[in-house]
């Protein structure tokens, strides 16, 4: 017969030890684990960590990356530092009550990583939009449009946006909102005055035509001056040269009488007159210098005895 045993509670107690133990193990090695997992947090790029001890904040400056902290007594809160965009729409009114409607504003801000922790404690992450930008942004804007009359807000829009961007960035700095930028993206005015901005507009372009028309009249006016006095001075100086020649010509005369022989020799074309006199005979000839004089006798001459004195 097959011999049958049982066990004796000395071998149960010794089995249930073992039991324990494993479970023990594993319940530690368990904790660990989860403690080791909670004594770190991963902060990322483009935010702070700020770290809590039972709620009080003992760290605002935790930059991106693999942090540790006191697990089940500290807490690591990331908190977006990136540049953010509050936008709202409103209406305001110039120095001269005209309407300016549906005004849109934009301004794109970040936190001050060294007000970190007086922000959170004093306003709230959560609550910068509704105390800070809300009631600042637009009393600023609007006390600012009211300054200045329509016309010149329609002209000078970045002079005005860039008095609300220094006033907000003077405001917003002393709760650790950086202003980065502002802007006025629309202007709506009443029909009637957009109608009577544009009249004027095209009425000074009118004119700015009119003053270039006039400016080039009078300019074609000066060169057309220049020119003629340039002629006159051109005549005056041909005159004066013609009557220096005239000058020295007769001066020549004057002191060379033989002169005016020359000027009859170099002059003549070698044809003989048709009418030869010395004041006694006069001599008519017929036909060429070959031919004869009247009365059968041919006509003798010679080129500078047959020319007639010039008359002194």
């Amino acid at each position: 017969m097959a011999e049958v045993r049982f066990s004796t509670s000395n071998d149960s107690k010794s089995e249930g030890k073992k039991y324990g133990k494993f479970v023990i193990i594993a319940i530690i090695i368990f904790l660990l684990i989860v403690v080791l997992f909670n004594s770190f947090s991963i902060v990322n790029e483009g935010y702070i960590g700020v770290k809590y001890r039972f709620g009080a904040i003992t760290r605002a400056d935790m930059t991106a990356g693999l942090n540790m902290h006191i697990p089940f007594i500290e807490e690591i809160v990331q908190v977006d530092t990136r540049e953010q965009v509050y936008a709202v729409t409103t209406d305001a009114y110039t120095s001269d009550t005209q309407s300016v409607q549906s005004l849109q504003l934009k301004l794109n801000y970040c936190y001050d990583g060294t007000k970190l922790s007086n922000i959170i404690r004093n306003i709230g992450i959560a609550n910068v939009e509704t105390k800070l930008l809300v009631p600042n942004v637009q009393k600023v804007a609007k006390d600012s449009i009211g300054k200045v009359k329509a016309e010149q807000l329609v002209q000078s829009r970045a002079d005005v946006t860039a008095e609300i961007q220094n006033s907000l960035t003077e405001i917003l700095s002393e709760y650790g909102v950086v202003v980065t930028a502002f802007a006025i993206e629309n202007l709506n005015f009443d029909t009637a005055f957009e109608e009577s901005i544009q009249a004027k507009v095209i009425a000074e372009q009118d004119a700015l035509k009119m003053e270039y028309k006039t400016k080039a009249i009078a300019e074609e006016g000066k060169q057309t001056v220049i020119a003629a006095q340039a002629e006159a001075d051109s005549k005056k100086i041909a005159a004066e040269a013609e009557a220096e020649a005239i000058r020295l010509i007769q001066e020549q005369l004057a002191n060379s009488p033989n002169y005016t022989e020359y000027l009859k020799v170099e002059r003549w074309n070698g044809v003989l007159p048709q009418v030869v006199s010395d004041g006694v005979n006069p001599f008519v000839a017929l036909g060429s210098s070959s031919g004869t004089a009247s009365g059968g006798t041919a006509a003798r001459n010679t080129a500078p005895s047959a020319v007639p004195e010039a008359a002194e």
